[in-house]
């Protein structure tokens, strides 16, 4: 049984503790017991939690990094670019190619517009967006992490905005480490400016999707926007500039649930970045391996990799959550295996069941079947099957839509002559940018007729005509007539559109009357 008398030495005092009770939690391995009888000697570290190190990452030039900047470019472009394209809508709605319209319930995207009964297709865009991102990462790992993820392309700008003020990774470490002065505050400034436009123009453009761009952005700067626009672009303004200037890999590492999801979806059939320790170690500078032929792998151990790490881990401990599979430690290990004279890969996209093949001297499987295997097959046919539905979903809707609510209070009325009326509030929707002209027809309950408000019961008949203005909802009263005698029974008005088009709609309702005596 353990000697509840333990002796804590910190800062050179020796404080004697019942570790049972004490509330400092004490590592096994930080307790060391002397001679049986005498007091443990506990040596507890100075802080429960190391602090942060700033990650430097190096400038570095392959392939890997121009398809990040590839990336990169294309994303922002479409994030900047798309809110100012135009496209004709019409005098209901702004000319705006892509545009979240709150205030009216629409979501338009060049010629698709999405009123609020069709949620179902945004609903379904965000089950293919989900359902994407697991393609992905069963097919190419965490590349959504490594280049098209919203934190790491704003933190990559951060990066080259650091490497522009700063200079590179060794310049960036020496001011980091050199007292404050009026030339490392100016440079702070000056930088930290640049990262507030960046952040500006981030909360800016993204206002812009809500309302007609050119209108907005003119409204802004006049201080006529709405307040809550004002208030967006702060909040969107400090997250981006914390976020993306200050945080970086922390968000990654400890505050994204994603990764945790995509490490649990990852096997060893999975294609990571990975580290060919079996070829690597053990790990030897040049002039070493010069002087021992045959002793030494093929890592030099420059620290290159970890060097142009954006969030400063070391590929070589193997799969780890801060890696981000942006492959930028294939590019500078590659270039040091190429001035080494040493075969390209040591640090590569592979699959752990390919790193054992190879160790075993066998060939790797070929790319497409380390892409194409059971799970991605699953995820790409579930995900296209979403698509091609909401594709003919899409294609096959119909741009009126007819909305039947009949009074409830009171149900019917009977007239004089013994014949029955119903009431009912009929809604005609035209979802075309252009007026409609559009018939209410009555389909079934023989022997009934119906008029509205606009039209006098003398003048009664089964249709009613109605012209409705485009990109709108036209509200009618009508009135249905039965012969005495008729029973309560389902019926049906149909809406239909008198042009070429031809489209219908049916509103389904039911006929109320008194019952048998």
């Amino acid at each position: 049984m353990n000697n509840p008398d333990q002796t804590l030495v910190k800062d050179g005092v020796e404080k004697s503790v019942d570790p049972v009770s004490s509330a400092v939690a004490v590592p096994e391995a930080a307790t060391r017991r002397h001679e049986p009888g005498e007091p443990a000697r506990v040596h507890l570290p100075e802080k429960l939690y190391e602090k942060r190190k700033a990650v430097h990452n190096k400038r570095i030039d392959g392939p890997f990094r121009r398809f990040k900047w590839a990336v990169m470019v294309l994303t922002l472009a479409i994030y900047y670019v798309t809110p100012w394209l135009r496209w004709d809508r019409g005098p209901y709605a702004p000319d705006q190619a892509v545009l979240i319209d709150l205030a009216n319930r629409r979501f338009y995207m060049f010629d698709i517009e999405i009123w609020p009964h069709e949620f179902y297709f945004v609903a379904g865009l965000l089950i293919m967006a989900g359902i994407g991102l697991f393609l992905v990462t069963s097919a190419v790992g965490r590349a959504w992490c490594g280049y098209a993820c919203p934190q790491t392309v704003w933190t990559d700008v951060f990066q080259h905005v650091d490497r522009f003020v700063d200079g590179d990774r060794n310049a960036r470490m020496r001011l980091d480490k050199a007292p404050w002065g009026p030339s490392k505050i100016a440079r702070r400034a000056f930088k930290w400016s640049i990262y507030l436009l960046i952040s500006f123009a981030t909360g800016g453009a993204w206002i812009l999707y809500f309302a007609d761009a050119p209108t907005l952005f003119r409204e802004f700067f006049a201080l006529e926007a709405a307040p809550v626009a004002y208030a967006t672009v702060a909040v969107l303004t400090a997250t981006t500039f914390t976020l993306g200037g200050f945080m970086r890999e922390q968000v990654c590492i400890y505050m994204c649930p994603w990764p945790r999801v995509q490490t649990a979806m990852l096997d060893e059939k999975s294609l990571i970045v990975t580290y060919k320790d079996w070829r690597g170690e053990p790990r030897g500078s040049v002039k070493k391996a010069e002087k021992n032929p045959g002793k030494f792998g093929d890592c030099i151990d420059c620290l290159q990799c970890v060097a142009v790490c954006p969030t400063g881990i070391d590929i070589r401990e193997g799969p780890q959550i801060g890696c981000i599979t942006c492959a930028l430690c294939i590019d500078a290990c590659d270039r040091v295996m190429k001035e080494t004279g040493r075969p390209r890969g040591l640090i590569d996209y592979a699959t752990l069941e390919d790193c054992e093949r190879e160790a075993a001297g066998e060939e790797p499987k070929p790319a497409w079947k380390t892409i194409l295997h059971p799970r991605t097959v699953v995820y790409f046919s579930v995900w296209a099957i979403i698509g091609l539905a909401l594709l003919f979903a899409l294609g096959t809707r119909s741009r009126t839509d007819l909305t039947v609510a009949p009074d409830r209070n009171p149900p019917f009325m009977l007239m004089s002559d013994g014949s029955v009326r119903n009431a009912y509030t009929l809604k005609l929707r035209n979802m075309q940018t252009r007026p409609r002209r559009m018939a209410i027809e009555l389909v079934g309950l023989d022997g009934a007729t119906m008029w509205s408000e606009e039209i006098p019961m003398d003048k009664a008949s089964r249709r009613i005509v109605r012209n409705v203005p485009s990109d709108s909802t036209e509200t009618v009263r009508a009135y249905v007539m039965a012969p005495p005698d008729t029973p309560e029974q389902e019926f049906h008005f149909r809406l239909r559109a008198l042009d070429e088009a031809g489209e219908t709609d049916l509103g389904e309702t039911r006929f109320e009357a008194p019952g048998d005596e």
